[in-house]
C-alpha cells in the first residue's frame, strides 16, 4: 500500500495509534479523518505526509497546538478542520504559510474577525468557510476586496 494516494477514513474510529500506523503511506495526497478520537499529540504523525494536497480532520477536539503539525504541509490545496470547537485565531496564524491553499474550512470553531488578518498571504484562496464562528460576511468581503481577489466562495455570505 506504499503507493496509496487517497484514504478516506471519515465515519470510522481512528485513534492516535491508528494514525501513527498510517505514517508509512508517504505517497498519500488526500487524507480524510474523523477526528473524534484523535488528539493534538496524534497529529504529530502528519508531518510524514509531505505530499498531501487535501487534508480533512473534522469533528474532534483538536486545538491550535495540534495544528502546528499541519503548518509545514506546504502542498496542501484543501484544508478542512471544521467541527473542532477549540480552534482559535492562532490556527489561522499557524496555517498562514500554506500559500497553496485554495479551499479552507474552519467552521464551528472559535475563529473571530480579528484572526482574518492571518489569511492575507493566502492569495490562491478561492473558498473560505467560517460558519458558526465570530466572523461576519462583511468582514470576509473586506478581506476579499483588500487582499484576496481570487476568493469567490465564502460563508457566511
Amino acid at each position: 500500500m506504499g503507493n496509496l494516494e487517497s484514504l478516506n477514513l471519515s465515519f470510522t474510529v481512528v485513534t492516535d495509534g491508528g494514525l501513527r500506523k498510517l505514517s508509512g503511506l508517504s505517497s498519500l495526497k488526500s487524507l480524510n479523518l474523523d477526528a473524534r478520537q484523535i488528539t493534538d499529540a496524534g497529529l504529530a504523525g502528519l508531518t510524514n505526509f509531505k505530499n498531501l494536497r487535501s487534508l480533512e480532520i473534522c469533528g474532534g477536539g483538536l486545538t491550535d497546538a495540534g495544528v502546528k503539525n499541519i503548518k509545514d504541509l506546504s502542498f496542501l490545496t484543501l484544508l478542512n478542520l471544521s467541527q473542532n470547537a477549540h480552534l482559535t485565531d492562532k490556527t489561522l496564524e499557524l496555517i498562514s504559510g500554506l500559500t497553496q491553499l485554495v479551499c479552507l474550512n474552519v467552521s464551528n470553531s472559535r475563529v473571530t474577525s480579528a484572526g482574518l488578518q492571518h489569511l492575507k498571504p493566502l492569495k490562491n484562496l478561492k473558498s473560505l468557510t467560517l460558519e458558526s464562528c465570530k466572523v461576519t460576511a462583511n468582514d470576509i468581503k473586506k478581506l476579499q476586496s483588500a487582499d484576496l481577489p481570487n476568493l469567490v466562495n465564502y460563508r457566511p455570505e
